[in-house]
């Protein structure tokens, strides 16, 4: 057995599961943190609680050794779209966002414009639904000083190019939304300012997980708006109570109140074991199980519009049928038990790891049953 097929046991998501991009059902690490800290918080046993207020120092230490950063860089957050809240209400200037981006980067961007009246939206408009190094530099005014993009798009599957972007944006910061590839996409992290993630994905870690991690640079640059009484270091020493302190110098300048201990200890957990199998073996295999499916798509005639070349695309696979025949292909997949996501007349599938032969043979199934259903 080969070590992402030991990885890929260790989750047991039903048959014909392929929406992966909406939620990444936990595996073995992921519920062995969930249970341990349901008994530990149920049982209090003496001297236990220590082990919770040690997640913090666990967690971060496992993101950071995933994307290359310090674990000083790194802040748990509870979701990938407040941690884009606390980068956006830092920035202070222009900031270049694409029309197209997931709604939680807009609504960042135009809640800390209204609030603050420090930044300054400034939109983009992407070329045939993509953000390409060409795009933001021809489009991205002197003002800006900021540029957010998503690592991979969430309604096309493209794969943004960071290093292009890096080059064209110079000393500007580089924001990255990373939960549609994080896990799952050998990304040059260390050209990013601000990455942003949930851990309910690709990393299968679960709702109410994820991070924000800055480089230094950004640390100085952002101003941490949302900082509350535990994004001080020791703030519960025995100094004057009324005294307002500095927040840190580090990302926990971006801590409000306390975390959650276990959705900490599943994100720690879930990332330490992708870590450990590594993201090229894993990333192989979610590629070679989405061109399975873009074959499947191909046989039956079906338009795949994401990328097909791996150097362009994360793990979905994005179809568009017929606008007269996307209510036939959703039934096809609903009597076949295949979980995809359909929005926009768009069928979006993303396979993972422990995706298995049979789920791809029902989605073979539905797709026969959509192409038998065609007029004559």
């Amino acid at each position: 057995m080969t070590v992402v097929d030991a990885y890929a046991a260790r989750f047991s998501e039903e048959p014909g599961y392929l929406d992966f991009p909406r939620f990444g059902p936990l595996g073995a690490a992921a519920l062995g943190e969930e249970r341990g800290h349901a008994d530990l918080m149920s049982r209090a046993r003496f001297g236990s609680l220590r082990s919770m207020e040690d997640e913090e120092e666990r967690v971060d230490a496992a993101v950071a050794s995933l994307i290359g950063f310090r674990p000083d860089q790194v802040v748990f957050q509870p979701s990938t779209s407040q941690a884009l809240m606390h980068a956006m209400f830092g920035v202070t200037g222009g900031i270049a966002v694409s029309l197209d981006e997931y709604p939680s980067i807009g609504y960042g961007v135009a809640r800390a414009a209204e609030a603050l009246g420090v930044l300054v939206p400034h939109t983009i408009t992407p070329d045939h639904e993509r953000v390409t190094p060409a795009v933001v530099r021809d489009q991205m005014a002197s003002s800006v000083v900021a540029v957010a993009v998503s690592l991979v798009d969430y309604r096309t599957g493209h794969l943004v190019d960071l290093e292009g972007i890096r080059q064209v944006i110079g000393d500007r910061l580089l924001i990255v939304d990373a939960i549609q590839g994080l896990g799952v996409v050998e990304a040059p992290w260390e050209l990013c300012d601000v990455i942003v993630s949930g851990g309910q994905k690709w990393l299968r870690a679960g709702y109410g997980t994820g991070f924000l991690a800055l480089s230094d640079r950004a640390r100085e640059q952002l101003t941490p708006v949302w900082s509350g009484w535990n994004a001080i270091d020791d703030p519960l020493d025995d100094g004057p109570r009324h005294e307002i302190l500095d927040p840190s110098p580090t990302a926990r300048a971006f801590r409000v109140g306390y975390a959650d201990p276990v959705a900490q200890a599943r994100l720690a957990g879930a990332v330490e074991e992708v870590v450990a199998v590594g993201v090229p073996a894993i990333r192989e295999r979610v590629l070679e199980r989405a061109s399975a499916i873009v074959a499947l798509a191909d046989e039956v005639g079906l338009p795949v519009s994401s990328p097909r070349d791996d150097a362009e695309r994360a793990g979905i696979v994005v179809i568009d049928p017929p606008s007269d025949r996307v209510s036939i292909l959703t039934a096809a997949l609903h009597n076949h038990g295949v979980t995809a996501t359909v929005r926009g007349g768009r069928v979006r599938f993303g396979p993972h790891a422990s995706t298995t032969d049979e789920t791809l043979a029902m989605l073979r199934a539905a797709l026969a049953e959509y192409q038998a259903s065609a007029p004559v």
